[in-house]
């Protein structure tokens, strides 16, 4: 893995404790943001301004939500985290999030897929 790959994927884990974890999207767009912020998830609005009134709302409603980071990689200008998304009286669900940055090391676009965590399967593998 290149420094820049290592920087940009730690940088996606930095950005996602501090608008998750910390509910601070606003200070996360600030600091870890580009000019653009392409969203890809559809219950989120595009741009930034979307993105943190999407969060703040999450906030408010689901104090005490937590994420807690299993695995991160980096691929050129992308990082991946896979996630463990515990949501108060909601299910726990696990989630890949993927994240592209720009020349300047800020993410401009994200993509995600969620799904909630099965209190049984046909395997014993788990979900992380």
């Amino acid at each position: 893995m290149s420094g820049r790959e290592e920087t940009n994927r730690l940088n996606a884990i930095a950005f996602y404790e501090m608008m998750f974890n910390d509910c601070r999207p606003a200070a996360a767009i600030e600091a870890f943001v580009g000019g653009q912020y392409i969203q890809h998830n559809p219950d989120v609005g595009d741009g930034k301004e979307a993105f943190i009134e999407y969060f703040e709302r999450m906030a408010r409603e689901y104090p005490g939500k937590r994420v807690e980071i299993v695995r991160s990689f980096a691929d050129g200008d992308f990082a991946i985290l896979h996630c463990r998304q515990t949501w108060p009286g909601d299910a726990t669900y696990a989630g890949i999030d993927i994240f592209r940055f720009d020349a300047d090391g800020k993410i401009v676009e994200h993509w995600d897929v969620l799904q909630v965590v099965p209190d049984t399967a046909l395997h014993d593998n788990g979900m992380f």
